[in-house]
């Protein structure tokens, strides 16, 4: 390992240092930064909220924390490589603790199924239990064929900078990569004939914002990876994580103005010269964008031919769907607790992707989500408990291109609604509760800059999605992109990963 623990400078390995701004103080901002500033550059993130993390945060409302953002946290390895690699050990800032089993399925009919964590006998095992066994084969064809997917897609796809769909085919075994990536094949095409596990499956397209019915195949592997790298809590929540990078960043010189608004990119030619921060006009050499894509095309940049055909393309990609979520502090009951992560699928999916991708509205039965984390740090009292209930919702919009989220009063009978379903299905709430927050789409637009209040930026939807998204080095000079909505895409690994990309790509040069 490299540096020493909490050091508060380092010794700079470029030969020139350069002034480097990071706009936007999420996740892959702060990551990027961090790399960068490690490499010996000079570099200021200016956030315009009054906290770092983005969407990643732990939140405390009364005597209670939620998981705002990101409940969970797969392939610790991505955040492990980036403490190491700037200097600390994530084992001695974090304490990740396994969340087994990793997800407790439960149907409308009252079957039920959980997935172990770690271990594929163990939930082959389960699924025998409850779905039979051939419910079981075919689960583990579907993961035999994920992890092949996985092996050829991780690197050129996951892990590595996509400059254009021409860059793949100088690949060795390109013919062999593409029958087994079957890029022609949506998530529903893989033909899960099990309708228990075919509903299991199409959540994976929502973990990315997505609709199974569009989205690649090649999102099964996000199955695989859960299964092979596992499901983890952070103790004390998974905004933890933002806090500790944030440290890291700080300890290794980075500069961070919070309260801060950037109003424009400005450009000397087809380079970049800087920005314009709270009305002033400040210099640097090189800018790394953890904003939304579409954002930094459309309103930050000044208009030039290179911008508008950038937006366009990026216009091409489909935003992903948004969440609406309750956050509830619940007293003592004499139920027992609910598994960490517990998911309510209704009779009929399709009607969710329907209304969502279709009609844009909200969904009347949706699959719910609760993250009900067994941490006594994240409750001020014994016995208590914090919630966060999530269900997928359409993208705010007051023009039709989503749905107006801005009625207080429907938000709260959907809310209501929400609730009633969750005791439907035997778990008691409202004699238990004692705070309900309401968070909506258009709340996290507010909150985050998110437009629309997509969670995961831009969605896989399509064959060519990958191909669609923001790439990391923009064609315009000295400006890079990091975040959900550039390349690899949402999520806590994708984004991680994303900021290596970016530091790799300007300390490469």
């Amino acid at each position: 390992m490299e540096g020493s623990h909490g050091m508060t400078g380092v010794v700079g390995k470029v030969a020139h240092p350069e002034q480097i701004a990071v706009i936007g103080a999420g996740i892959g901002g702060l990551c990027a930064a961090a790399r960068l500033a490690k490499a010996g550059h000079q570099v200021t993130i200016f956030e315009a909220a009054s906290q770092t993390g983005g969407k990643c945060r732990t939140e405390w409302i009364g005597r209670y924390a939620f998981d705002t953002g990101p409940s969970l946290l797969t392939l610790p390895a991505v955040y492990r490589d980036f403490f190491q690699r700037t200097g600390d050990v994530m084992g001695r800032v974090l304490e990740l603790q396994e969340v087994n089993p990793a997800f407790d399925y439960r149907f409308h009919d009252g079957k039920s199924v959980q997935f172990a964590n770690l271990s594929r006998k163990q939930t082959l095992s389960a699924i025998e239990k409850s779905l039979g066994v051939e419910a079981a084969s075919e689960w583990n064809q579907v993961m035999v064929q994920a992890e092949s997917m996985w092996d050829v897609s991780r690197e050129p796809f996951v892990e590595s900078e996509l400059r254009s769909p021409l860059s793949l085919l100088k690949r060795k075994n390109l013919l062999r990569d593409i029958k087994t990536i079957a890029p022609w094949k949506t998530l529903r095409g893989i033909g899960i004939r099990n309708p228990y596990l075919a509903k299991i499956m199409d959540r994976y397209a929502t973990y990315s914002g997505s609709d199974p019915r569009q989205a690649p195949a090649v999102l099964s592997t996000i199955a695989f990876v859960e299964e092979a790298f596992g499901a983890w809590h952070i103790k004390g929540g998974i905004g933890t994580l933002a806090e500790k990078i944030t440290e890291r960043c700080q300890a290794l010189g980075v500069t961070i103005r919070l309260n801060s608004f950037v109003e424009s990119i400005s450009l000397s030619g087809n380079s970049v010269s800087g920005l314009v921060v709270d009305g002033k006009q400040i210099s640097f050499d090189r800018v790394v964008a953890n904003a939304d894509a579409a954002f930094v095309y459309n309103q930050l940049l000044p208009q030039s031919t290179l911008a508008r055909k950038e937006a366009k393309k990026i216009a091409k990609s489909e935003p992903s769907l948004a969440g609406f979520s309750l956050l509830l502090g619940l007293k003592p009951g004499n139920q027992p607790p609910l598994s960490h992560h517990t998911i309510l699928f209704p009779e009929n999916y399709d009607a969710e992707f329907e209304a969502i991708f279709t009609a844009k509205r909200p969904v009347e039965k949706p699959t719910i989500y609760i993250c009900a984390p067994r941490d006594e740090t994240m409750v001020k009292d014994a016995g208590h408990e914090a919630w966060f209930v999530l269900v997928n919702a359409p993208r705010h919009s007051s023009t039709g291109a989503g749905f107006d989220w801005s009625d207080s009063h429907f938000v709260k009978s959907y809310a209501n609604s929400i609730l009633d379903q969750i005791e439907a299905r035997g778990i008691s709430v409202r004699d238990r509760l004692e705070v309900l927050e309401i968070r909506t789409p258009l709340d996290l637009q507010n909150s985050v800059h998110a437009p629309g209040g997509s969670i995961y930026g831009t969605s896989s939807n399509g064959a060519r999605s990958a191909f669609t998204r923001a790439r990391n080095r923009s064609p315009i000079k000295g400006l890079y992109l990091v975040g959900g909505s550039a390349h690899p895409g949402g999520g806590l690994p994708l984004v991680g990963l994303s900021a290596e990309i970016v530091a790799n790509a300007i300390l490469e040069k």
